[in-house]
């Protein structure tokens, strides 16, 4: 007896009335077999979301025919999808500068099974990570730049990212601003981390700023790269109370456990097809 294969279906078209009933009627009707299933109607932006795990057991056409029946069903909701096999786990290139930390958690769940994930390289601008990279057996691509160099830097990483088939570039601490082009030709397939709860402490020494303010709370924000920096639409974000009595550096350690938190969190319900940009937001089907 062979095994059914599990797929995952996201989503989302304007919001009117039986939208939900159409897709599942159609998934029904060619043999889909749903086995979780979660949705939003977002009353302000007027637009449904989706996600619907389903397996092919009882499937009575073939894969091509079952997209061809998503497309028909598609063009008369204005509806935009995404439709992939659970298995075919999206391809991920990692950019790391000196700090390790969030590499160190992404590169650790990824080995434990944790994140749903296929890490196809890892690139840097310094050489400070190289031995824990190879340690692991992944590729690492060392691409140094500077003001005159950035971007034949950046047209490597996309000539890269090509080359290897990236679904989804993460920064993990990567501490170069990328430039309008390569955000705007990255939208919704960069995630970077943010070392503060945004939209609070922009900008150098985050930590410092906070300290100076006395804050009762520290966080990090995992969000999508956009072109204006440090306000693409937020993934996920983790926070910590503190009080008066916490040091700048034990702020920066705890901060360093929020960040690799929130940034493996939102690489992962990426990585389950559980997020939609939803105009500056994000919707997260759980």
């Amino acid at each position: 007896m062979s095994l059914a294969t599990h797929y995952i279906l996201t989503w989302q078209c304007p919001d009117n009335s039986g939208v939900l009933a159409k897709v599942s009627q159609s998934l029904f009707s060619h043999g889909a077999f749903i086995t979780e299933t979660s949705q939003y109607s977002d009353p302000y932006s007027e637009t449904f979301f989706s996600r619907i795990a389903f397996d092919d057991r009882n499937l009575t056409v073939s894969s091509s025919e079952f997209v061809a029946a998503l497309d028909e069903l598609a063009k008369p909701l204005a509806m935009q999808y995404q439709l992939r096999k659970r298995d075919d786990v999206p391809n991920i290139l990692i950019a790391v500068s000196k700090d390790d930390h969030c590499l160190v958690s992404l590169l650790t769940k990824w080995k434990s099974g944790v994140l749903p994930i296929n890490i196809v390289g890892v690139i840097s601008n310094h050489q400070d990570c190289k031995s824990l990279i190879e340690w692991h057996n992944i590729p690492f691509y060392y691409l140094p730049v500077n003001a005159e160099t950035k971007l034949e830097q950046e047209a490597q990483i996309s000539d890269l990212m090509i080359e290897l088939k990236v679904d989804l570039l993460v920064l993990a601490r990567y501490m170069q601003i990328l430039s309008d082009g390569l955000c705007q030709q990255l939208q919704g397939k960069a995630i970077n981390i943010h070392h503060s709860f945004l939209p609070s402490f922009k900008g150098a020494r985050p930590y410092h700023q906070a300290h100076a303010r006395g804050v009762k709370v520290i966080g990090a924000t995992a969000h999508y790269v956009t072109a204006n920096l440090d306000e693409g639409p937020i993934i996920a974000q983790e926070v910590k109370s503190i009080n008066h009595t916490f040091t700048i550096e034990q702020m920066v350690h705890m901060g360093h456990d929020l960040e690799a938190t929130a940034l493996s969190h939102a690489v992962r319900i990426h990585a389950e097809q559980r997020v939609c940009i939803n105009d500056d937001k994000t919707v997260i089907l759980t």
